[in-house]
Order: C-alpha cells, then structure tokens, then sequence
C-alpha cells in the first residue's frame, strides 16, 4: 500500500489559516482518512475526530442515527454518505466533516453492489460529495484510491 500525504498536507494548511476543523466518518477505507489527516504534525489543530462506521450498528450508535432514518436511505448513494457527513460534523460540532462508504472487495455489498464502489461526502460551509467506480475487486488498491479520491474531494471543497 503507497501512501502519499500530499493532501493532507494542503488540507491541514487550509484548515489552520482559518482556524477551522474537521471529522471524519469512514467505512471501507478503514481509518485511512483520519491516519492522513493526522500524519501533519499539528493535527490537533484541526481534527476533531473520527470514526469507523463499518456496520449498520456503527452507524447508529456512533453518528446518533435512528433506524428509522437509516432504513429509509438507499444504500451507496451520495444522498446516504452526505447524511453521514453531516451527522458527524454535527456530532463533533465541526466546520466540517468528510464520509466514505464502499465496497472495496474481493466481494461486493450485502445490497447487490459489486466491489469497487465508493460514495464520498464533504458536509460544511460547502457541500459535495462524489460517486466513483474503479471496476476492480482489489481490495488494497481500491483503499488507495477511495482515499485518495476523498482527499481530493475535501480539499475541492475547502478550496473553491
């Protein structure tokens, strides 16, 4: 696995010239999202915290999520992980918050989807988020890129 903090780098540049933070809700990068934020030294600046949201369960206890509310969503839709991104940041009273949900492989969703799915979200003073296919089932390289894509995400955000 090649890891590049190039990103995170700007990302935390940007953050700390405004003094603003950030939270973080992943799922199938596995804490990879929070690990390049928090590989700038300085990071308490900025980060508020994170979570692995990998279950259901997860998703309700740690993002204060009813069942009701996640029953109604449609699973890997950038309507679902912008809900997610706008829990957390509610939760930790962030500027902002970043969320991931995917299927990085061998296998594919529970719901149907193959592997090589991820949707991110970024919820603040600028909202976006991204639906991505990369139509393979390696489960380390789609790591690599569900992360980098949500970097890049982030930092398109913080800096339009």
């Amino acid at each position: 696995m090649n890891i590049t903090f190039k990103h995170a780098k700007k990302i935390a540049e940007l953050l700390r010239e405004r003094k603003e933070t950030i939270s973080v809700a992943e799922s199938s990068v596995g804490g990879l999202l929070s690990a390049s934020l928090l590989a700038v030294p300085g990071a308490s600046d900025y980060y508020m915290g994170g979570t692995v949201v990998y279950t259901m369960r997860a998703r309700r206890k740690l993002l204060g999520l009813s069942r009701e509310i996640l029953d109604t969503q449609e699973p890997l839709t950038e309507t679902y992980v912008s809900l997610l991104a706008k829990a957390m940041r509610e939760q930790l009273r962030s500027n902002w918050a970043i969320a991931e949900l995917g299927a990085t492989g061998p296998g594919g969703t529970p719901y149907g989807h193959p592997p090589g799915i991820c949707v991110l979200a970024v919820s603040g003073p600028k909202n976006l988020s991204k639906y991505l296919e990369t139509q393979s089932g390696d489960r380390e390289s789609n790591m690599c890129v569900f992360l980098e894509e949500g970097l890049k995400l982030l930092l398109k955000a913080l800096s339009d």
